[in-house]
């Protein structure tokens, strides 16, 4: 068996090398410092915001704004079902009741009428909407066209998830600047990467300068250990934004990469029966994260294709198994039909790390291909 194709592997130069042995030289070695500081400036001019905050994960970033925006037991988050578990759990730290919507067919992406009409029933009910949350699902925005001005007019904040996203855009804003605040991770699997880290966007001064309190043990003003609301362990190091600076001045080459890589997909596997999840509106650019795909043929199984092309050294995994389907949120309510379902029964996410050589690409889409049509 010829060396293993990973799913989205990191990717690392000599560049990270001489930022993070900088830092390391520097003596900033614990939390915070100026890499951290230059970092948050980098990214929030990257993205188009005010305000960014660097976090030990994407997770942590959002928790912190659920938070803020009085996410509580009582409450209510709506939040689409087909997402990474970290989306929901967030919620669930805070104690507020998750309430999962459906997806649309063409990406994947929470069904904007839905998630309005589950606001609006959820409301007329006399449950506190405190947050609207929705996932750029594998590096792909949201129909924001459609829901920022529904949801602002019904006055319930949106939290954009953009944890898979960084670098895609809608109408030429970036993804992690639509709604209130926005949430970015960096991950080792994501499009770049500080090992472990995430960030908190956000145009709202009194937000970040409330998270950024929560986030360092909430700590108040003062000359001695003073502490009014309990707060967290949740900032970066500045060893890790290091990494991340390195990695951000090198982004765009990468997702040039990944989208070369989704091209050659579509090239090589058009002909076989399944569709490629992408946006349908051509105002969006996507990054690329994973390329995915839905097969419409229900003889082909997905689970045999995961397991043998597993055991030849190719990584392909099931698109995320939808939140309400999972045993840990079985008594959640959920908005929808089987749409969400269908991708994860249907769905594959194909090798898409910057590190693959053409040769990987040829030999993931032989492979799959003489599984499809066995």
């Amino acid at each position: 068996m010829s060396d293993r194709i990973f799913l989205s592997q990191a990717h690392v130069t000599e560049l990270e090398e001489e930022y993070v042995l900088r830092a390391l030289r520097s003596g900033w070695v614990a939390p915070l410092g100026p890499d951290v500081d230059a970092f948050e400036d980098e990214i929030a001019e990257r993205v188009g915001v005010k305000h960014a905050l660097a976090l030990s994960s994407g997770t942590a970033a959002l928790h912190l704004a659920l938070l803020h925006l009085g996410a509580r037991p009582g409450t209510v988050v709506v939040v689409p079902s087909m997402t990474f578990a970290a989306s929901a759990n967030a919620i669930a730290y805070t104690g507020a009741d998750p309430v999962f919507v459906d997806s649309q067919t063409s990406d994947g992406n929470v069904d904007p009428a839905l998630l309005i009409e589950a606001v609006d029933v959820l409301r007329s009910e006399g449950r506190e909407v405190v947050a609207a949350m929705t996932v750029d699902l594998f590096g792909r925005t949201c129909d924001y066209e459609r829901m920022v001005p529904a949801l602002a007019e019904r006055g319930v904040p949106l939290l954009e998830d953009a944890a898979e996203a960084l670098g895609a855009s809608s109408h030429g804003n970036q993804a992690g600047s639509f709604g209130l605040a926005a949430t970015l991770s960096f991950n080792g699997n994501k499009i770049m990467t500080t090992s472990g880290g995430g960030m908190l966007l956000s145009d709202d001064t009194r937000l970040v300068d409330h998270c950024r309190k929560l986030s360092t043990q909430s700590r108040e003003p003062v000359a001695w250990y003073e502490h009014a609301e309990i707060g967290y362990n949740y900032r970066l190091s500045n060893l890790l934004a290091a990494l991340g600076r390195a990695q951000l001045t090198r982004l765009d080459e990468m997702i040039q990469r990944r989208q070369e890589i989704y091209d050659q997909y579509v090239t090589l596997l058009s002909d076989l029966p399944l569709r490629f999840l992408q946006s349908a509106d051509h105002s969006k650019i996507d990054n690329h994260w994973l390329t995915t795909v839905v097969f419409e043929d229900d003889t082909v199984d997905v689970d045999t294709i995961v397991r043998d092309l597993g055991l030849e050294g190719i990584e392909v995994r099931h698109l995320w198994k939808p939140m309400h389907l999972q045993p840990v949120f079985g008594t959640s309510r959920f908005f929808g039909g089987a749409v969400s379902e269908g991708l994860f029964k249907n769905g594959l996410a194909l090798p898409s790390g910057f590190r693959l050589r053409d040769q990987d690409i040829n030999r993931v889409a032989a492979r799959l291909r003489e599984a499809v049509i066995a």
